[in-house]
């Protein structure tokens, strides 16, 4: 092979990676290869060099390099075909098409569909289709989208005839389906609209890596056209998707880049997280005004968006002025009747701004919305949820499970409180969290340490989806005051997954409040034996152990007010661990969630194993109990005690044969039906009323069936993962708690229910 043929068969595989900076090194050293040589055309790289350069918004560089080989008058110097000729028009045209030079670009692919129509007698021939769709392109982009829709049908009718003749792949007709989308979205057919982009997405997902440019491309617009459709708050974990993958190919400053992260305030627009939105749209018009040249007419719709934005914070004042500047680069960009809808939507907004009052007053907490009998019985119970999420996963992965419970209307959760020192990380951590995983409208409020001492701060594990949010109530607890004054009489579930320190400080702060509106209380933690006492005691569990004064005042106080407490215990979670194969299936779901919560169980399991190797006395343990020595990690995780010979290793996750998933058992404890399926509750009856715990012993763990109660929280984490990404019905292969394999259908095309789950309603897209 050549070192000719090397250089084009390398940047053809960096350039379908969409890696454009290595494919455009790699195509330059394929042009001075043919320097000393005439037996090659030089458009072949001349034009991938072309079109990468495009794509690495390096306009001018690209232009030079196509006008010095078809001249100013487009007319070739070097003999070629007429297909690559056409080809070479084609890159040039959507070169053009890319600066907003709508006029040259229509000029030049009318000139290349032209060539491609009289040699192209195949209906079935993807380069006319290619030509085609792109001067239909230069059609949107200029305004004239009947004429684009006309175009990119005729298209998408030669790419089908192709797939159906087997001369490609059936991926070719996402190029139409995601082309025919972005036309129809122009012309306000969203729901079409989003049909086309979800086939796109559909057939990425089936064909390309999860991290591939165009699975971006397809999860942007779907975001986009669910925005559109009064859907953003679905649109979120799409477009965090995308901006994470954009963000790996192309960096932080490429344009493709910035349009994510205007999808993605478009979204947060759409779900009353004005300041999240506004924050992102500044970053976008700050790469956009360095990417494009001056006054370009990409910069429009970001403008466009911004002013909105801005005037929903109360900034009305700023936002008068940002569609005034849109007004002025349309009129540079375009002439008269071009684009007239959006010049009419600039116009019109700003005539709406001139007639109100210009004073500021930015608003960024999410506003908490009264709840009412209806919103109970039709949304599910209202969840108060306090987490120590950032210590181990399971509290993510109860959070994952409550997704899913709350589309199926079983669960409401309407705040979430972040407790444990460094509460205000932990909050960013579950904000994250919530976006991707639909459920960006559920406000998340910051709490207290947690028990833990002034100055001391726990570890928090890291993600590529916390987020900074002006949307985090920094009052955690006014945030629960306010849901509990919002909320029905005895209505409200209390979920508590950590330290006790906020409900007790509830309790003590708004006792009516507390008793008038909460039915029960469900803890992660544990009793001590019921047969010693006439009330429940909390034990040593690690979660009581944070703050064991607020522990017994809220076990005390709930049983002196008539409150009712279930409590979920170590030996339920004993009694129904997992193996960690599970969160390598989890992770072919191929999100963000799924693919921190394996990387991090390891490293976590390896940090509890390093404490637990230490000294009882020693202050690194931190809150560990004294219980949980060596002989305890083997019998938890590994199964069996075996003495570890001379020295401990550093890495124990080898070895490891089960996991424990506390959290996620306490939040299906929450649900009557699932309760008396899987869970053998034992009963103290104080003052009349039912205290329940689950898990009284290693020997009374408490769990009734611990392969289907396993299978069944699996298929919660599957579904929320799976539903969040808009995927389609896939089977997953688990490994029960038994280690048989299980096939398990864990998602439904369009509706359905999970076999044996309790349910109110099917399940929709």
């Amino acid at each position: 092979m050549s070192g000719f043929e090397q250089y084009m068969k390398a940047g053809d595989r960096a350039k379908a990676t969409s890696n454009f900076d290595d494919a455009s090194k790699l195509y330059e050293k394929a042009i001075d290869c043919l320097k000393s040589s005439s037996q090659r055309h030089p458009l072949p790289p001349i034009i991938n060099l072309a079109t990468c350069l495009r794509e690495l918004a390096r306009y001018n560089e690209a232009e030079q390099i196509l006008m010095q080989c078809l001249g100013d008058d487009h007319q070739s110097d070097v003999s070629v075909d007429d297909p690559l000729y056409a080809k070479a028009l084609t890159t040039l045209a959507a070169l053009y098409q890319a600066q907003s030079k709508y006029e040259a670009a229509k000029e030049v692919h009318e000139k290349a569909v032209s060539i491609a129509r009289n040699i192209q007698k195949s209906r079935s021939n993807l380069m006319l289709a290619e030509n085609i769709a792109g001067y239909a392109e230069s059609l949107r982009k200029s305004g004239d989208l009947s004429r684009a829709e006309e175009y990119h049908r005729e298209a998408l009718e030669i790419r089908t005839c192709a797939v159906e003749k087997r001369s490609c792949t059936e991926l070719e007709l996402a190029v139409s389906y995601t082309q025919l989308g972005c036309t129809l979205s122009g012309m306000g057919k969203d729901q079409e609209a989003y049909a086309q982009h979800h086939l796109a997405l559909g057939l990425r997902y089936r064909y390309l890596d999860f991290s591939h440019g165009l699975v971006s491309e397809s999860l942007n617009y779907c975001a986009e056209s669910l925005c559109a459709l009064g859907r953003g708050g679905e649109g979120i974990p799409l477009a965090l998707h995308a901006v994470d993958i954009r963000k790996a190919i192309f960096g932080t400053s490429h344009p493709a880049y910035a349009h994510t992260l205007s999808v993605l305030a478009s979204c947060y627009h759409a779900v009353g997280r004005f300041c999240d939105a506004r924050d992102l749209l500044e970053q976008c018009l700050e790469i956009c005004e360095v990417a494009f040249q001056q006054n370009h007419a990409n910069i429009i719709p970001n403008l466009m968006n911004y002013g909105e934005v801005l005037r929903s914070t109360g900034d009305l004042s700023k936002a008068k002025g940002i569609f005034e500047r849109a007004i002025a680069i349309h009129e540079l960009n375009f002439n008269e009747g071009q684009q007239a809808s959006q010049l009419e939507k600039c116009k019109s907004e700003v005539a709406e701004l001139e007639i109100q009052s210009l004073e500021s007053s930015i608003h960024c907490t999410l506003k908490h919305s009264p709840l009412t009998i209806s919103d109970v019985k039709v949304k599910g119970t209202p969840v108060v949820v306090f987490t120590d999420i950032g210590r181990d996963v399971d509290d993510e992965l109860a959070l994952v499970s409550l997704s899913c419970l709350r589309r199926r209307c079983e669960l409401n959760p309407v705040a979430v409180i972040t407790t444990l020192s460094p509460e205000g990380d932990r909050a960013q951590l579950a904000r994250g969290l919530m976006d991707i995983l639909d459920m960006a409208d559920v406000p998340v409020g910051i709490g207290s340490a947690g028990g833990v001492a002034d100055g001391v701060e726990l570890e928090v594990y890291d993600a590529n989806y916390v987020r900074t949010s002006q949307s985090i109530n920094e009052d955690g607890m006014d945030l629960v005051y306010q849901t509990l004054e919002s909320a029905p009489p005895k209505s409200v579930q209390v979920l508590c997954l950590a330290s006790m320190s906020d409900v007790a400080t509830m309790i003590r702060d708004q006792e009516i409040l507390f008793t008038s509106k909460v039915k029960e209380v469900v803890i992660m933690g544990g009793v001590q034996s019921m047969d010693d006492d006439e009330t429940l005691s909390p034990d040593t569990a690690y979660n009581n152990n944070c703050d064991m004064k607020a522990a017994r005042f809220v076990y005390d106080k709930c049983q002196a007010l008539g409150v009712p407490t279930a409590t979920l215990s170590r030996w339920a979670a004993y009694g129904c661990p997992i193996r960690p194969l599970l969160l390598d299936e989890l992770a072919k779901t191929d999100h963000m969630s799924a693919r921190n919560v394996q990387r991090v169980s390891k490293q976590g399991v390896d940090q509890l194993w390093n404490k637990v190797i230490l000294p009882e006395s020693d202050l690194r343990r931190e809150k560990l109990p004294g219980r949980c020595d060596v002989k305890w990690f083997y019998k938890t995780f590994i199964g069996k005690w075996k003495a570890p010979g001379d020295s401990y290793p550093q890495s124990i996750w080898p070895q490891v044969q089960k996991l424990n998933m506390y959290d996620p058992l306490a939040v299906l404890l929450c649900i009557p039906a699932y309760r008396r399926l899987y869970f053998d509750c034992k009963v103290k009856v104080v003052n009349g009323v039912s205290h329940v715990v689950v898990g009284t012993s290693e020997a009374d763990n408490g769990i009734v069936n611990p392969d289907l109660l396993y299978n069944e929280y699996a298929s919660l984490f599957f579904t929320a993962l799976q539903r969040s990404l808009h995927k389609q019905a896939v089977v997953q292969a688990i490994i029960p708690a038994n280690g048989r394999r299980r096939l398990s259908n864990f998602t439904r095309h369009n509706s359905g229910d999970l076999a044996g789950a309790p349910t109110r309603s099917s399940w929709t897209f």
